[in-house]
């Protein structure tokens, strides 16, 4: 089948092989615009970029999608149909419909539930056991078209966000292979009415721990929001960044450290979680009870 594969992080990469190794023409990959990184703010190409001139395969990074020569030229490639992993643009109905086919998404939750930007955070900070990925023929709307395949995986008690994207990418990259086997075969299903659910995009302010939460909700942000925005609370003035955590006994006033020896345990709404991996300002990222050590840390003092 001759494809356009459309996606920009590495989430997509594991697609993009997979749909070489399954013998598909993938005859070009369309990304966003290289973006500045780190300190020196160097031009950086997408994973999917980087990855496609590896294969050899012709890479297109329109800085839109919806004005510009990019519309006419993807109509122009006679496409049987374009692949979509975490793109990042919603596409236009011009775009949906040049390919013969039309466009297939895949999106890592089971649709209804977190349409949007941030699936796999949001399923984590939620405390759903279980997401997956859906397989879908792509519409207007934000992740709403009709559904093809799905694949249910379950969700670690202590599954990161990291952790639980590298699980669904080879997933997606599967489950997708196989829809585009048996696309023949396959009957687009409406998504249901019920239990429609938004994955907002993650804004930075959002990683402030709320201490009055019970300690498996904080557990559950904490697990979600890695690496970023990250999880903070204030502490003694500066930012006290938390990294890694898990629930455990004790009980006390909301953000009051409970103990230092051992173990970093400080008080939720409801119960308190041990700080595993914490990080103060200028300062390398540490095992709770070392960096409570270091900092002289004392029990009775409040994480605000």
């Amino acid at each position: 089948m001759r494809l356009a594969f459309m996606g920009t992080p590495p989430f997509a990469v594991p697609t993009l092989d997979a749909l070489v190794e399954a013998g598909h023409e993938v005859v070009c990959v369309v990304a966003q615009p290289d973006r500045p990184v780190g300190r020196g703010q160097k031009l950086q190409s997408p994973a999917t970029v980087v990855r496609a001139r590896e294969l050899g395969i012709e890479t297109r990074q329109p800085k839109g999608v919806r004005t510009g020569p990019f519309p006419e030229r993807f109509r122009a490639l006679n496409l049987d149909l374009a692949v979509v992993v975490a793109y990042g643009r919603i596409l236009t109905p011009y775009l949906l419909e040049s390919p013969r086919l039309g466009c297939i998404n895949g999106h890592a939750s089971l649709l209804p539930r977190w349409r949007g930007a941030a699936p796999i955070e949001r399923a984590i900070a939620a405390g759903d056991g279980v997401t997956g990925v859906t397989t879908m023929q792509m519409d207007a709307g934000l992740d709403t078209g009709d559904m093809l395949c799905c694949r249910e995986v379950t969700i670690g008690e202590h599954d990161t966000a990291p952790m639980l994207r590298q699980r669904l990418s080879l997933v997606t990259a599967e489950l997708l292979v196989e829809t585009l086997a048996g696309l023949d075969g396959l009957s687009p299903r409406p998504q249901p009415t019920e239990g429609v659910t938004h994955a907002s995009p993650l804004e930075k302010a959002q990683g402030r721990l709320d201490w009055s939460q019970s300690a498996r909700a904080t557990h559950d942000h904490i697990r979600a929001f890695q690496p970023w925005p990250s999880t903070f609370s204030m502490f003694r003035g500066d930012t006290f960044k938390v990294k890694a955590a898990r629930v455990t006994e004790g009980e006390g006033q909301p953000g009051e450290v409970l103990s230092v020896k051992g173990a970093l345990v400080v008080a939720c709404g409801d119960g308190a979680i041990e700080v595993l991996e914490a990080q103060l300002p200028g300062k390398k990222s540490l095992p709770g009870h070392v960096l409570a050590n270091g900092a002289r840390i004392q029990p009775g003092e409040v994480l605000s």
